[in-house]
C-alpha cells in the first residue's frame, strides 16, 4: 500500500497493523519492530509489538539497601541483577534508613534537597527548621553575653527616647503647630 494522496503521492504512510491501515500524514515508526503505525497504534502495546522492551529503561530499586538500580532489558534480567547487587558487597543494609529531621516532632527525611546544616550549633536540619529559633539552637540560647548587650543597647534607646519629651525634634527652627495655617479643602 502507498501513501499519500494523488496529488503527494509520498507524503504519509499507512499504519501497518492489521486492520487498521489508516492513512497517517505523521506516522510513527517503532523503534523495536521497525514498522509504521498511526497515532493511535504508535505504542509498543497497542500494536502488541513482538520486542516490546527493545530500549526500553527501568529503575529497580533494591529492597536491602534501597539503592536504585536501572536496567534495559526483560522482567527475567531484574532477579539476576538484584543478585548481582547483593552479592557485589555494595548492598548495605544500614544505608536503607533515611535520616530524618532531628527536631521533636518533624518526621521530614533528610536528602540532598531538603537538608541544611546550623552554622551555630552545626546541627543538621530541614529547611524547615533551619533558623536557629526554630531548632532550639543550643549554642543560640547559651550565647547570653551577645543577648545582654542587644539588651542593654535597647534599654539604654528606651531611657533616652522616654527622656526626649517632643524636645529635639527638629522642630527648634520651625513654627508650632497652632500658628500653621491649616488648608481647607472646597
Amino acid at each position: 500500500m502507498a501513501g499519500g494522496t494523488e496529488a503527494f503521492p509520498d507524503l504519509g504512510k499507512h499504519c501497518q497493523l492489521s486492520g487498521c491501515h489508516q492513512l497517517d500524514f505523521l506516522p510513527f515508526k517503532c523503534q523495536a519492530c521497525h514498522k509504521v503505525f498511526c497515532v493511535e497504534h504508535r505504542s509498543c502495546k497497542s500494536h502488541e509489538c513482538p520486542e516490546p522492551e527493545h530500549n526500553s529503561r527501568k529503575v529497580i530499586i533494591c529492597e536491602i539497601c534501597s539503592t536504585s538500580i536501572e536496567i534495559t532489558g526483560k522482567e527475567d534480567q531484574e532477579k539476576i541483577i538484584l543478585d548481582k547487587h547483593e552479592k557485589s558487597g555494595n548492598c548495605d543494609p544500614r544505608k536503607k534508613k533515611k535520616p530524618t529531621c532531628p527536631v521533636k516532632r518533624c518526621k521530614e527525611t533528610l536528602t540532598f534537597s531538603n537538608r541544611t546544616i546550623c552554622k551555630t550549633c552545626r546541627l543538621e536540619v530541614c529547611l524547615k527548621h533551619r533558623f536557629p529559633a526554630d531548632h532550639a539552637c543550643k549554642q543560640a540560647s547559651s550565647s547570653t553575653p551577645a543577648a545582654a548587650d542587644r539588651g542593654s543597647w535597647n534599654e539604654k534607646f528606651l531611657v533616652a527616647f522616654g527622656l526626649r519629651n517632643g524636645k529635639d525634634c527638629g522642630k527648634s527652627g520651625r513654627p508650632s503647630s497652632s500658628t500653621t495655617p491649616s488648608l481647607k479643602a472646597y
